[in-house]
């Protein structure tokens, strides 16, 4: 947003497969996003050489031309390298710069002293690995050495994803990504551009439409007021609030300080999901009133006052925005059960109550819509990216906003003659280290994320018989070398332990983490990784916290039994 005026994936999935290059990076897309890597997959096979930067070892990497393993929280040192790398070489897009962007000689500056052995040093990526890496983005060479769409410079696209923006410094490293591409001048056009991952499937839509604590609906930030007030009469409302709200990890704060009392939570199973699970449960067992709405029951739930039934995607009417900003219709396909209902009719009974009780029942009728049809309507009337877009407009393929008129088509590509802002802009941003260091005490860097066969906190997944078997039980990938410093054989138990709490799982012996790095999904409540994570360090912009880095250290409980008999033993001997 800040570097285009515009914070969504600025092409198509469909681009991929014609790309001539592809840099991944912070995303294990053949797990987290298996259809997006099929379409990386497919351009590789036609040509397109693949760039994997990640700390460890993922899927992706077995197609990949070039992989480079920095050390967690080191990934900016590479990128600010990279450029450094095109800078000198005079690979940039020196007329791309000129005509469509500002701020390039503070970047330029910044990135001088950004040279690749010194990255190598702080990352561990070897230097000539930079170098390459630079060389095959910026130029995006095919590996016949051709471009796809004929002369001159090849086309590049970034992929990132969660291992890039949950950081306490994730902005800095997005705008460094944005950075990268207006370098080279590849966005604008297909098969470039810089592509956000979305990890669950209407993230996009929930922001675009206002479900974010600083704007309203199609990014209005909540502290303009002219742009608010307009909103506000369409609405028929005298005003709308003015202050930037809490975050998910503020407003859980908030509550263990008692400055929350109640909250309503929807979709969501923070006990299982937020980082620092113990003070979590706290702030949600100190609320006067929790409400829980619903398809399954879970973790958070058990901690509800009341229980609210809601409907499954399969069961209802309404639309989703995907990652690459279209809109699709849904269509119920079966029957919600019992007294689930919509969302949106829970949520618009509960505000008509309120208003009534407030005794104001004229108002309560803003609250009931006939259809989500309506809804889509009024949602085009307040948000210009979504001008165009109605019910009867979506058919079978949907359509990408901006789509600011009934008789426009979507937009495929963002950012073809200019930014969303008028010119690109260049962020000259420096780069820091993780929140929490390791020590002696914690020698261990624990990072977490997704497999393939489960989602999220598993309400879902793991209800389903398949997918439970083939991922019935969680694990903890530790490089063997860790592994044997404590005696640890693969598929035992093993504890691992940080400043926050403790869990255990099995070990699984891989040297797809490095040494010095263990991973565990965040699926599974026997040994919830998120008991793990620290909230202390938020991204200062995003408010999201260091999911991807936290201290810690693994204990092998057979090696403390094995002590406990050798001393028995020894005594009675």
């Amino acid at each position: 947003m800040q570097a285009f005026g515009s914070g969504a994936m600025t092409n198509s999935i469909r681009d991929l497969r014609h790309a001539d290059c592809v840099l991944v990076t912070g995303s294990n897309t053949t797990e987290a996003h298996p259809v997006i890597s099929y379409e990386v997959i497919r351009a590789v096979k036609g040509g397109a050489h693949l760039v994997v930067i990640d700390p460890r070892r993922i899927p992706l990497t077995d197609h990949a031309t070039l992989f480079l393993q920095p050390a967690p929280g080191t990934d900016m040192h590479v990128f600010l390298a990279m450029m450094h790398s095109i800078i000198e070489q005079g690979w940039q897009d020196g007329g791309f710069i000129e005509a469509r962007t500002e701020g390039f000689d503070e970047l330029k500056a910044l990135v001088a002293e950004h040279t690749p052995e010194k990255a190598a040093a702080l990352s561990g990526v070897p230097a000539e690995k930079i170098v390459e890496a630079a060389r095959l983005y910026s130029l995006g060479l095919r590996r016949s050495g051709e471009s796809s769409f004929g002369e001159g410079r090849g086309r590049s696209a970034i992929l990132y994803a969660m291992g890039i923006t949950q950081s306490s410094h994730g902005t800095d490293n997005v705008k460094t990504l944005a950075n990268l591409a207006m370098l080279c001048g590849q966005i604008g056009k297909s098969s470039t551009g810089v592509n956000p991952l979305r990890g669950q499937s209407n993230v996009q839509g929930a922001c675009d439409v206002g479900c974010l604590v600083n704007s309203l609906p199609g990014y209005v930030p909540v502290t303009d007021d002219e742009r608010r007030e307009k909103l506000a009469g369409a609405w028929g409302v005298t005003s709308l609030p003015d202050k930037v709200g809490l975050t998910i990890v503020e407003a859980s704060h908030a509550a263990r300080r008692g400055e929350v009392r109640a909250m309503v939570i929807m979709g969501e199973n923070p006990m299982l999901s937020d980082p620092n699970t113990t003070d979590v449960e706290q702030a949600l067992r100190g609320l006067d009133f929790l409400v829980v709405q619903d398809i399954f029951p879970s973790e958070t739930a058990f901690l509800a006052h009341v229980l609210l039934p809601a409907t499954a995607a399969l069961e209802k009417d309404g639309t989703m925005t995907n990652t690459e900003r279209r809109v699709q219709r849904l269509r119920p396909v079966v029957a919600p059960p019992g007294e689930a209902r919509p969302d949106w009719q829970i949520i618009g009974d509960i505000a008509a109550r309120f208003e009534r009780r407030l005794g104001r029942p004229e108002g309560a009728v803003r609250w009931i819509y006939p259809s989500a049809a309506a809804i889509m309507d009024e949602i085009a009337a307040v948000t210009p990216i979504y001008g165009g877009i109605r019910h009867d407009r979506l058919g079978e393929a949907g359509l990408q906003w901006p789509c600011p008129s009934p008789e426009h088509p979507g937009t495929p590509v963002l950012h073809t003659e200019k930014f969303t802002r008028g010119r690109g802009k260049f962020h000259a941003v420096a780069a820091l280290t993780p929140a929490e260091a390791t020590d002696d005490d914690y020698p261990l860097t624990l990072t977490t994320g997704r497999i393939l066969h489960h989602y999220h906190s598993g309400t879902m997944t793991r209800r389903s018989e398949p997918l439970s078997w083939r991922e019935p039980r969680g694990q903890a990938d530790i490089h063997p070398a860790d592994a044997a410093a404590i005696e640890l054989e693969d598929g035992q138990a093993v504890v691992i332990k940080s400043r926050r709490g403790e869990v255990r799982t099995r070990a699984h012996l891989t040297d797809r983490v490095p040494r010095g790095t263990v991973f565990l999904a965040f699926h599974w409540r026997e040994a919830p990784a998120n008991m793990l994570t620290q909230d202390f360090a938020l991204d200062p912009v995003a408010k999201i916290p260091e999911y991807k880095i936290s201290a810690i250290r693994l204990e092998n409980p057979r090696r403390g039994l094995k002590r406990r008999k050798a001393a028995e033993a020894k005594a009675e001997g």
